[in-house]
């Protein structure tokens, strides 16, 4: 697929979830980058903003693509997630039941509600496309991007996510609250009925794989690698951090601004859409001093001061 019609489907796309979500049209343009590219991404923001539509909205756009929701909780097993084998007595032999992990689109929703036990069977899946289960290992097929969502403000009965489980999410951002209008027009939407139960396919499943390979096709001159590398590995050389960035974030910050620029309509990448991408991609991956957060340093923060700091390539 040529990146002119990339661009196409990714503006279908677009304005199909925008249709749906009103007033967040960048972070909805972040998203879509992010799974374009390959990735998965972290929603932190309070209840009701709308992440599990968005996720819904999504899933609804892409004519074929499977979608699948788990709602986590403490007594969540890593089976109920990945599957597990059950005896088939017809046949006198174990059956594997694939779990939701086996989808296009999967919503973990609150998954900092479940224990770190279950929060690492996501861990493969995530890093590698694969699951491996009673020794046998089994590769996904399709699109295969998890959209977890946690809420910031409430910690009664929630495990934090581990570094390595954090360090999988290419991307973390929120949602936020709309403008007065906006929220107007989302009860209007809603007066009768939900729109979203009425969307309707705006892309094909393979139009989604073929944007995919496309994103991979987008030029990233070796002056902008050059760039993305900097700005990941400031992040070890700063004595509010404890644990830096890894060449994770790099290739992460690579891959979603390859994408971010067939959405803007360039199959070339420029210093902006780093620039744009980078506290989304690295901020959540830093682990900060205890004095650091005393004095109200964050890790969007941090990468905002690199920004500043690092020259830009022309």
């Amino acid at each position: 697929m040529s990146i002119s019609a990339s661009y196409e489907v990714a503006s279908r796309l677009e304005s199909s979830i925008e249709s749906i979500i009103r007033g967040q049209s960048r972070t909805i343009r972040r998203i879509l980058a992010c799974m374009a590219s390959g990735g998965h991404v972290l929603l932190e923001d309070v209840p009701g903003t709308g992440k599990t539509t968005l996720a819904k909205a999504l899933a609804q756009s892409i004519s074929g693509a499977t979608f699948k929701r788990v709602q986590f909780t403490p007594d969540l097993l890593p089976s109920d997630i990945l599957g597990l084998s059950i005896f088939d007595p017809q046949t006198s032999s174990f059956r594997f039941q694939p779990g939701p992990i086996f989808t296009d689109i999967l919503l973990a929703d609150e998954i900092n509600r479940a224990s770190p036990r279950v929060q690492s069977a996501l861990l493969e899946s995530m890093a590698e496309r694969q699951a491996t289960i009673d020794g046998k290992a089994y590769d996904f097929q399709g699109i295969f991007f998890v959209i977890a969502t946690q809420n910031p403000v409430e910690f009664r009965g929630t495990y934090p996510l581990p570094e390595a489980q954090m360090d999988r999410f290419s991307m973390q951002c929120g949602l936020g609250y709309v403008t007065e209008d906006e929220e107007v027009g989302i009860l209007a939407d809603q007066q009768q009925e939900h729109p979203v139960n009425k969307m309707s396919a705006s892309i094909s499943h393979d139009e989604m794989i073929a944007l995919m390979d496309a994103v991979k096709k987008v030029r990233f001159s070796e002056e902008l690698q050059h760039y993305a590398v900097k700005i990941v590995a400031a992040t070890r050389h700063r004595s509010e951090v404890k644990l830096a960035a890894s060449p994770r974030a790099s290739l992460a910050l690579m891959k979603t601004a390859q994408a971010l620029s067939i959405f803007e309509g360039r199959d070339f990448v420029l210093p902006e859409t780093i620039q744009e991408l980078a506290a989304d991609v690295i901020a959540h991956r830093l682990v900060l001093s205890p004095d650091a957060k005393y004095a109200g340093v964050t890790g969007r923060s941090i990468v905002a001061e690199l920004l500043e700091t690092i020259p830009v390539p022309v």
